[in-house]
């Protein structure tokens, strides 16, 4: 016979299951405070029993993250100063970075210092990343120059997509080859 479970959970036992759940997903991918609290209410809500009041759990979630962020194991400020970072990297825009941290719940104060961060150590960020892109992509100074002309629309569209503006995108496209080789190198 399968014994019957004791469906009432004391609050104590509660937040320590979800402070466990919390530690596992930190430990795993290193969210946001708002990824943190939707994962936590998704997972809750499924594993809840139904005696529980989905505000009672928004409290209870509320209490496990202020506690994780007291204790230093999510911070926003260091999630968007990082996720900017390697965007960058890998090319992205300004405002692809922005569009993509407002997406994650990050606050518009710490979106605002990490923007103005960029800025600050590269005045003309976006023309960069989108050489670093045209390298990655093959397009605009990196195709042959006989192409160049034929495919002007596509490639200048491409770069709108990854949200870099008309003049950065003009101004990359009309590059020369040797200009692009030497920024290239330095980059």
């Amino acid at each position: 016979m399968i014994p019957i479970r004791n469906r009432r959970k004391t609050l104590q036992v509660t937040v320590d299951e979800m402070r466990n759940f919390a530690f596992g997903y930190v430990e795993k991918y290193a969210p946001s405070k708002q990824q943190l609290k939707t994962y936590l209410l998704k997972k809750y809500m499924k594993l809840s029993a139904s005696d529980v009041r989905k505000r009672d759990v928004n409290k209870l979630i509320d209490i496990v993250l202020s506690d994780l962020e007291k204790n230093k194991f999510i911070n926003d400020k260091f999630y968007s100063e990082s996720k900017a970072k390697s965007m960058i990297q890998r090319g992205n825009s300004i405002n692809k970075i922005r569009n993509y941290l407002i997406g994650k719940g990050i606050d518009t104060t710490f979106i605002r210092n990490t923007i103005n961060k960029i800025k600050e150590d590269n005045f003309d960020q976006d023309f960069f990343s989108a050489i670093k892109l045209c390298k990655k992509k093959r397009i605009g100074p990196a195709r042959t120059e006989d192409n160049r002309t034929l495919f002007y629309k596509k490639d200048i569209s491409l770069l709108a997509r990854k949200g870099f503006d008309f003049e950065t995108s003009k101004k990359v496209m009309d590059i020369d080859k040797s200009e692009y080789l030497k920024i290239i190198n330095l980059l």
